[in-house]
């Protein structure tokens, strides 16, 4: 579907973003296939897109939810998503979030520790509850992916060694108040190559065998998630391929498969539109400045990453062009080096590839209204998170102005 970006943005405003909820769909669909003849759940990563709307739409399609915080959670069950369908992840969880998990009786907490594991058994006893639990390996792999985005070597912080999880799972399966139904593992973020994630995958899966050995009954097998997609000009991993291989990594082990998409899912449904303020050069530079900033698109100042940037409907002669925005600070960049033609007041950007961790990494850095967003499904457009305003900026500040 080709989207009318000129229209979105007179519209709806800039900055702003899109997404194509078509493509969403495409993408769910076409891993959901490829786990078929296997008992799987697609649980989407909350945290790439937490738009209400964005968890809402595959829900509806059979989408479970895997999330990092309490808001996640009751985000995910005001948005549909079947309380059964959904994990609670995350290295550190409150009392508090433990027991409101508990207390919706979500399918599992994922645990990341020892110390982890005795809150959670002792929130569950003050409740009179069984909690149902995975706990997350960490099999030692090399990702192969930006270090800010590694998660499945010891140097990172999370999970627990293959010793330390088996001593968990036979503490637990002693414990009255603890259920010990499901192993999780995932190595990382933007993963373009199946050999770390086959690697994993073999390493956690004879455990989960050992741990049947022990008449612990296993019955969830979590993947994680870590699919990369194409920002630029990498070569992405198959779903079929990655499907097949997790089959046979875990054959005869009767467990239900869980993944945990994020990025994958939503990334490349998403646009982020922005228009042209003005032009300004020195010696050495060119600069376009735009009326988006780092406090909306994070992703290039934190990780460096690339989003490819077009101006719309310009296809002159282009030169090296660093593209920034309005925040007070160097690293308010959205791109350097792009190439774009000469450009005018109020000419369209459009930043590619801005699905994930575009607006859920937002803030209102330098007061800053976080954007719109609006879902574009079935060729008709409709806002789905209103602009925010000055006055919701200070609401929970100005009453105690003195």
């Amino acid at each position: 579907m080709t989207l009318d970006f000129l229209a979105l943005s007179n519209k709806y405003d800039t900055p702003l973003y899109v997404y194509d909820f078509d493509y969403i769909a495409d993408r769910y669909h076409a891993l959901k296939e490829a786990f078929s003849g296997q008992k799987s759940l697609i649980n989407y990563a909350v945290k790439a897109n937490s738009n209400l709307s964005v968890i809402s739409h595959l829900a509806k399609m059979g989408a479970g939810a895997d999330c990092v915080s309490i808001g996640e959670v009751k985000r995910a069950i005001i948005a549909g998503v079947d309380k059964y369908k959904i994990i609670f992840s995350g290295v550190g969880k409150k009392d508090e979030e433990i027991h409101e998990a508990l207390k919706q009786d979500i399918l599992l907490i994922n645990l990341e520790s020892e110390a982890e594991m005795k809150r959670v058994e002792s929130v569950a006893a003050s409740l009179g509850k069984e909690a149902r639990i995975s706990i997350r390996v960490n099999p030692n792999i090399d990702p192969k992916t930006h270090p800010y985005i590694s998660t499945g070597l010891h140097d990172n912080k999370f999970g627990v060694e293959i010793d330390v999880a088996k001593r968990m799972y036979i503490y637990a399966k002693k414990s009255a108040n603890l259920n010990p139904v499901g192993i999780h593992f995932h190595i990382g973020s933007q993963l373009t190559e199946l050999e770390p994630i086959a690697e994993a995958c073999g390493i956690v899966a004879d455990l989960a065998r050992t741990l049947k050995a022990l008449e612990i009954d296993i019955r969830f097998f979590d993947v994680g998630g870590g699919l990369g997609v194409v920002y630029d000009n990498e070569t992405t991993i198959s779903v079929k391929e990655y499907a097949d291989m997790i089959k046979e990594k875990t054959k005869g082990l009767d467990v239900t498969l869980l993944c945990e998409p994020g990025r994958y899912m939503v990334a490349n449904s998403g646009y982020f539109l922005t228009k042209v303020l003005y032009e300004k050069r020195n010696d050495t530079k060119r600069f376009v400045v735009v009326d988006g900033a780092m406090n909306d698109l994070l992703r290039p100042s934190l990780y460096e990453a690339y989003h490819k940037i077009e101006a719309l409907g310009n296809e002159n002669e282009k030169t090296p062009t660093d593209v920034v925005g309005p925040v007070c600070e160097s690293g308010d960049f959205l791109g350097k080096g792009v190439l774009l033609p000469q450009l005018n007041h109020n000419d369209l950007l459009i930043v590619h590839s801005a699905g994930a961790y575009g607006f859920s990494m937002s803030s209102n850095y330098n007061t800053r209204n976080r954007a719109a967003e609006v879902a574009v499904e079935n060729g008709k457009d409709r806002l789905i998170r209103a602009r925010e305003t000055f006055e919701d900026l200070i609401a929970l500040e100005k009453e105690f102005l003195v």
